[in-house]
């Protein structure tokens, strides 16, 4: 299956230099692609465009914060969304992924790197496809989910993560009791181990932390193991 598919990627960045940049990188790539400068033009593309397959955001925008921009767009679509922002600190990135995005890429950036969460980004929205099997929940303590239905709940009330949260949960749950490498989360999740992906990992958990557990300094269900990785815990 190619990753490239048939739609477009949306690049939104405001600094022309680093837009011409990317857009230039698709372009050699074979990556079709369209440009907004403005939160308010990316909008307009991502509510009338009926090609687009991903986007690449920038999130010092000049007429709106990025993250406005992927709030918006979940209210609507799961369209995987790449963070390309100068912005480094941990709480930038957690609000980022909060709002939704799947990815968060720090300036200055590798355009191989790029590239390369492109393309897992695309390989992972392919095979999204909805489960045709029987419904199937999982249960431990006061935590569920229904993987046909992708629907996550505590306590009866149901816990809106995002795509990536998600598909870290899964795993761990489907693995309770075992311990998970870094690199096999990493493989499983994002397809490929990168050690640079390593501290989106450990953001992403605690984001997962903060929606799953009752008290997430001191967890009940997703435990940490120091320099190797994470395990689900069974609570009775």
């Amino acid at each position: 299956m190619s990753d490239k598919g048939a739609g477009a990627i949306l690049v939104v960045e405001d600094d022309s230099a680093v837009r011409n940049l990317v857009a230039t990188a698709l372009d050699v790539h074979g990556y079709a692609h369209r440009e907004a400068s403005t939160a308010t033009a990316a909008l307009m593309e991502l509510t009338s465009a009926t090609d687009l397959q991903l986007v690449i955001l920038d999130l010092g925008l000049p007429d709106r914060d990025g993250v406005e921009v992927i709030g918006a767009l979940r209210g609507w679509s799961r369209m995987p969304v790449i963070v390309l922002s100068a912005r480094q600190e941990d709480a930038d990135k957690v609000a980022a992924l909060d709002a939704g995005a799947d990815d968060y890429l720090t300036k200055p950036f590798s355009v191989d790197e790029l590239l390369a969460r492109v393309r897992v980004a695309l390989r992972r929205l392919a095979y999204d496809v909805p489960a045709t099997a029987a419904p199937e929940v999982y249960r431990n303590g006061s935590l569920s989910i229904d993987f046909d239905s992708h629907v996550v709940a505590r306590d009866g009330e149901e816990v809106h993560l995002t795509p990536i949260e998600y598909k870290l949960l899964a795993l761990l749950a489907r693995n309770t009791g075992k311990v998970l490498t870094h690199n096999y989360i990493l493989k499983e999740v994002w397809g490929q181990a990168l050690a640079s992906d390593l501290p989106s990992l450990r953001v992403f958990m605690t984001t997962l932390r903060k929606k799953i557990e009752p008290d997430p300094a001191n967890p009940r269900y997703l435990q940490t193991h120091v320099g190797i990785g994470y395990r689900m815990l069974r609570v009775e």
